[in-house]
């Protein structure tokens, strides 16, 4: 039976993928475990947690290099270069691995030295990419930066010069790293993060897949919008447009046009029954002044049962990301049936298919938006996920890249 360990910062980070990719293994037969940094509220099966110390002095570096990098641009976000992590190989889980697959491990939970040291075991290792930190020198997305295609000198994320070296060095560690282990392989959840890795510096000579994150279409289904409104206390004639994010405030989540794309829409007549359901964020005050119609604040929902009833319950999603890889939030609401209003960038046209089930805006423009908002709704345009996401599809392209592991080794050996 194959073995797979899975190594995620957390079961909830990178868009709860690797716990979702592990369910669909299991189903498979293929044997999985996932080994975590930190710890959930009820523990679950088929997670090895580490432990208490581990996880102290990764909230003292994460401490630190918020401090360290307080300067920054706030438009790059987040900005990962510290050298802390934690060396794992000793696990048995490690141990007995067929195939190891690296998720979203920032955070203090490894860095590119422990990345070097499980690739020298001689294991198939499989990077998914969940934002672009594997290829950049310590930013997740880079926005209109592209020295990540040379050497990123000169890092527009910082202002003072000797902060702008943070880049040029860790760049220099991943490259080091990458270069000295065959058995790296990446995989791009998206269209476009795949063309980015084979256009950048450290990757475009490593190999690169494309599969598309995994979802379990049997918990997020369409179910009747009426219901799902009842029993989120929402009238059922109230048109429902959704949002989400953890942080509201993040310059990448495109708060700031969803907020002028509403503005927009208050002047319209139909716009006279309208609630904005936001889930992910407790309650604003601020943001809730700035609505102009009524808002729900669901905070943070910790199950997927109550994620897939808000999209049910909802006529319309926005995710007006400036930059995204394949958020799962898309995803999500076209399994659910509610349409999906976007920016066309990353990988969010991946998923949408223009006018049909969801509408794709102009970068940055929230006149298009509203556009979108109004015409998913007017045409009350039937959402679905595009062919290619299912289980079984994503599922078979993660088998046949055993398969190529296997042709890449004896090539190798012979």
């Amino acid at each position: 039976m194959i073995k797979i360990v899975q190594l995620q910062y957390s079961t909830e980070s990178g868009g709860r993928s690797a716990l979702r990719l592990q369910n669909a293994f299991l189903d498979a037969g293929i044997q999985s475990t996932i080994i975590s940094l930190q710890r959930d509220t009820h523990p679950l099966q088929n997670i090895v947690y580490l432990g208490r110390k581990k996880r102290y002095i990764a909230r003292l570096f994460t401490r630190l290099e918020t401090y360290l990098t307080r300067n920054k641009v706030n438009k790059y976000g987040m900005f990962s270069f510290l050298p802390s992590g934690s060396n794992i190989t000793g696990l048995k889980e490690i141990k007995t691995a067929d195939y190891i697959y690296i998720h979203w491990v920032q955070h203090g939970f490894l860095n590119p030295h422990n990345i070097g040291q499980i690739a020298r075991l001689g294991k198939p290792v499989i990077i998914v990419m969940h934002d672009m930190w594997s290829m950049t020198g310590g930013c997740h997305y880079s926005f209109d930066c592209n020295g990540y295609i040379k050497d990123c000198k000169n890092c527009p994320v910082f202002i003072k010069t000797k902060e702008k070296k943070y880049a040029e060095k860790k760049l220099k560690k991943k490259q080091k790293v990458y270069a000295a282990n065959d058995n790296l392989f990446f995989v791009s959840p998206s269209k476009w993060l795949y063309n980015c890795a084979r256009q950048s510096a450290l990757l475009k000579n490593k190999p690169v897949f494309y599969i598309p994150n995994i979802l379990d279409t049997k918990l997020f289904k369409p179910v009747d919008k009426k219901e799902a409104k009842n029993i989120l206390d929402i009238p059922t004639n109230t048109t429902v447009i959704s949002f989400g994010a953890v942080s509201i405030e993040s310059y990448r989540k495109g708060w700031i046009y969803l907020n002028k794309a509403l503005l927009l829409l208050k002047e319209d007549k139909l716009f006279t029954d309208v609630i904005l359901l936001i889930f992910g964020s407790d309650y604003n005050k601020e943001i809730a002044e700035s609505i102009p119609f009524k808002t729900k604040f669901l905070g943070y929902l910790g199950d997927e049962y109550s994620t897939a009833l808000a999209y049910n319950a909802s006529d319309v999603f926005v995710v007006p990301s400036l930059a995204d890889n394949q958020p799962t939030t898309v995803q999500e609401s076209l399994a659910c049936g509610t349409p999906v209003v976007g920016f066309n960038v990353g990988g969010i046209p991946d998923m949408i298919m223009h006018k049909q089930n969801g509408y794709l805006a102009k970068y940055e423009d929230e006149n298009d938006l509203a556009i979108g908002i109004k015409y998913c709704l007017e045409n009350k345009v039937e959402a679905k996920m595009l062919t290619g996401f299912d289980i079984e599809t994503t599922l078979k392209k993660h088998m046949d890249l055993f398969e190529n592991f296997k042709t890449i080794t004896k090539v190798h050996n012979d």
